[in-house]
């Protein structure tokens, strides 16, 4: 049984939900890593973390894309990295946590009194930050759409300059 039918055991809507946006990241991270040889990225790694980034969603309330759970959104990275790290995969668990937003600092949890652990969330490794950057395209309420890089940085101003800006520095590395 592989980690996403164990938590995700039945074919249903959310693991439908799960699965698409999971596997638009998981394309993009890999044209990604095809188009820049020169940043020796592990493509095994981006499609797994790829895969697994949101596997916490299923404990939120989330109604608009089938998450009944108790736990707010904003903890989705967490949740996963939690199960990812009871598998024993720390690597893996590191890319949930860390790809909400485009990474958040302790400085944005104190500020916005969000309820995580007030500790940086910030995409360090290289795979990590493509994982976070290939997410912010797609979004699991709306599969169809695929924003362009202007349009999911006006969807972070919300965040945000420094969101904004650690997106747009993305960008140029990757695109």
């Amino acid at each position: 049984m592989n980690i996403i039918d164990k938590y995700y055991p039945e074919d249903n809507e959310l693991k439908r939900i799960l699965l698409t946006h999971s596997r638009m990241v998981a394309d993009r991270a890999l044209l990604i890593a095809s188009r820049h040889p020169e940043l020796n990225l592990d493509a095994a790694f981006l499609e797994r973390a790829a895969m697994l980034h949101d596997i916490g969603i299923f404990k939120t309330d989330a109604p608009g894309i089938q998450c009944f759970g108790t736990e707010p959104y904003i903890l989705h990275g967490r949740i996963g990295a939690e199960l990812l790290r009871s598998e024993g995969l720390p690597e893996l668990a590191r890319v949930c946590e860390r790809h909400t937003g485009t990474g958040i600092t302790a400085r944005q949890i104190v500020e916005r009194n969000l309820p995580l652990p007030v500790q940086d969330f910030l995409p360090e490794t290289m795979e990590e930050q493509v994982i976070c950057y290939a997410d912010k395209f797609y979004s699991k309420s709306h599969l169809e759409r695929e924003r362009t890089v202007e349009q999911t940085a006006d969807s972070l101003r919300k965040f945000g300059e420094e969101s904004v800006a650690r997106f747009l520095k993305w960008a140029e590395m990757f695109e």
